[in-house]
């Protein structure tokens, strides 16, 4: 007699989240590809994540960057999302913000600079002033 008869439980996620539980604490640079909810602490940078959530006893001390940012918690550190950010009521935010789109709250705090240039094509523009740096250190 088998005793796990049921065989059709599957532990692959495709659009899973990653979380960062309230008694969690991670130091180092976080890489999520796919979703990922900080309840916890992170000292460190959080880099290609699709969705970041700060919960609201969620804190992070580092950059971070992602497609959509919703910040509930506290962040000191610098934000860089491609699609927009949403600070909500309660918030903290020590750092600057690079984004297409930014939603302040009523009652979120937010100190630092924002910067409403479409992101990609600050990337892009980026690029190419390094290229054309390169090109004049050779001639």
């Amino acid at each position: 007699m088998a005793m796990f008869k049921n065989t059709s439980i599957s532990f692959e996620t495709k659009n899973g989240d990653t979380v960062i539980g309230t008694e969690a604490y991670f130091q180092g640079t976080l890489t999520a590809k796919g979703s990922l909810r900080i309840d916890g602490r992170v000292d460190g940078s959080v880099v290609d994540a699709k969705t970041v959530t700060i919960g609201k006893s969620g804190k992070v001390k580092g950059d971070v960057s992602c497609e959509v940012c919703y910040v509930c918690g506290e962040i000191r550190g610098n934000i860089t999302a491609l699609d927009h950010v949403e600070a909500l009521a309660g918030c903290r935010i020590d750092g600057d913000i690079r984004s297409p789109k930014v939603m302040l709250e009523e009652g979120a705090l937010f100190n630092g600079s924002c910067s409403m240039d479409n992101a990609r094509k600050a990337e892009r523009k980026e690029d190419l002033q390094a290229k054309t740096t390169k090109t004049e250190a050779k001639q």
